[in-house]
């Protein structure tokens, strides 16, 4: 699963690896979270653009957004047949860029967050699928949501899933949209290879999707992992009722 990302790399180094025509330039991210704008990378006419969507993919065929389900990560394993997603895992394919992700692992009946990296450090290419959902009114909206697979033996540590990430050299196979066929692209939806991602705890600031800054990718110690770890509540023990001397005795 992914359900927040990190974006750290200067926009002029993800515009040269991603190799797009537009030149934005947008300041990191830290802590991007589902329904935000994310920018996607496609082919259109032929040449590599840089588009924003909104991380949470609307099928065309949806009629009112507010009752249907936020679809932010798609299955490989049923990418190919799911009502959602089969138009657009043949027709519009794109890749995100980013710089890791975030998982959360159960530890002593909490939720500890991990921050998930390439263990070079370099960027990645989520792989997602897009739509564009035209309102009643004619009103349009760019939507995405990321490619996920089972998770290799060493991430399967933190979750049971994970966001497939596209290698440079295989951006192009990605992304081409020139026909219906799927073949060639279904060898890439795959998990990281073991020993390709590293990753460290971090605060549970990270919950919290307001805090955006770079102090929560900064990993903690197992003394800080207790510190942030909730505190029992204390109960209030009641006085008991009745006189000194019912012969019921107290514990109280």
């Amino acid at each position: 699963m992914c359900g927040r990302f990190v974006i750290t790399s200067a926009p002029a180094a993800l515009r040269q690896l991603f190799g797009y025509r537009e030149q934005p330039n947008f300041p990191p991210r830290y802590n991007v979270a589902p329904t935000q704008p994310i920018p996607v990378v496609l082919i259109e006419n032929g040449a590599r653009h840089f588009r924003l969507m909104r991380w949470g993919l609307l099928p065309s065929w949806v009629k009112d957004p507010k009752g249907f389900t936020l679809l932010i990560n798609a299955r490989s394993e049923s990418v190919l047949e799911k009502p959602a997603f089969r138009h657009a895992i043949r027709r519009r394919r794109g890749l995100i860029p980013a710089d890791g992700y975030y998982e959360w692992k159960a530890i002593d009946g909490r939720k500890q967050p991990f921050f998930i990296h390439r263990a070079d450090g370099e960027p990645l290419g989520f792989a997602s699928v897009f739509e564009t959902w035209v309102g009643p009114n004619g009103e349009e909206l760019d939507t995405v949501a990321i490619v996920t697979a089972a998770a290799s033996e060493d991430l399967a540590t933190l979750h049971d899933r994970v966001p497939v990430t596209i290698s440079p050299r295989d951006f192009e196979r990605w992304l081409d949209n020139r026909g219906d066929e799927v073949d060639a692209i279904l060898p890439l939806m795959t998990a990281p290879r073991i020993g390709e991602f590293a990753w460290h705890p971090v605060s549970t600031r990270v919950n919290r999707v307001a805090n955006d800054d770079e102090q929560l990718l900064l990993p903690i110690s197992a003394e800080e992992m207790e510190a942030e770890a909730p505190k029992p509540k204390k109960v209030a023990r009641k006085a008991a009722v009745g006189s000194a001397d019912d012969g019921q005795g107290s514990l109280f």
